[in-house]
């Protein structure tokens, strides 16, 4: 063990000799005022690098970095505000959102996704990216719904004699025993027979036919009428994903009895 050690203490010694020397060797071909810069720099940074301010900046760099890489490449924790996905997700859920996947392929239909609405608008100054993607004092609005449709999918909402409604994805009936309700739904306009006003008012609820564009999905709430969803804005970019709920944990409250 001890041969092992002594090994590694010559490796790294043989380092730092080499990365002294070539360091020597890019600074002697820099100008004179800058080798002097940097000989009165080089004592004061080799007492930084001693002192406990040195290992308190480091390790909150670290920690920022390490937190950036997780939320942006490989998951986050996010929790339901709204009612908009009852019976699936209820108020309160905390959920985790798996982010790697939205780099190599486009989400299916079924899955529930974290994304960006039409309405939020996306600041990339230095300030809002970094709280973005730290999470930390974020404000950008998010969503969470159900992928509906596909790109050049053909959808459109159906209601019957009775009052259920339904949703038919390229003039077939799609099979949804997650929703909340078919009885439920939120009255709508047809697209052919709704005004340019009706189609462009984010407050009417559109039944479609429409045709979902290229690199774009058709959202809905698995609470069909209560959920701000792709019939009022529209379709959604694929670039607006967040990405997509893997797991759920719900807490229950206790609710204490009082005996009389």
């Amino acid at each position: 063990m001890s041969d092992i050690k002594g090994m590694w203490e010559n490796f790294k010694a043989n380092i730092n000799e080499k990365k002294a020397a070539m360091w020597l060797a890019f600074k002697s071909k820099l100008p004179a005022k800058i080798q002097s810069f940097l000989d009165d720099f080089e004592p004061k940074y080799a007492e930084y690098k001693k002192s406990a301010l040195c290992d308190t900046i480091e390790t909150v760099l670290f920690v920022l970095i390490m937190v950036i890489v997780i939320r942006f490449f490989v998951c986050e924790i996010r929790w339901i505000p709204s009612g908009s996905m009852n019976p699936t997700l209820v108020e309160g859920d905390r959920i985790i959102v798996e982010r790697y996947s939205r780099f190599f392929k486009g989400p299916k239909r079924g899955d529930i996704m974290v994304f960006y609405p039409p309405s939020t608008q996306l600041s990339n100054s230095p300030i809002p990216l970094l709280s973005r993607l730290t999470g930390i004092f974020c404000k950008d609005v998010a969503y969470i719904k159900r992928v509906i449709g596909l790109p050049g999918d053909k959808v459109e909402v159906k209601f019957d004699d009775d009052g259920a409604a339904y949703v038919y994805i390229n003039d077939e009936k799609l099979e949804e025993s997650y929703i909340k309700s078919p009885y439920e739904y939120t009255p709508c306009v047809k697209s052919d027979e709704a005004n340019e006003f009706m189609l462009m008012n984010t407050a009417v609820a559109k039944c479609g036919p429409i045709i979902v564009p290229k690199d774009s999905y058709f959202m809905m709430g698995d609470n069909r009428g209560n959920s701000f969803d792709s019939r009022y804005w529209g379709t959604l970019k694929r670039d607006r994903f967040v990405g997509r709920a893997v797991f759920v944990a719900r807490f229950f409250k206790l609710k204490n009895n009082d005996k009389k």
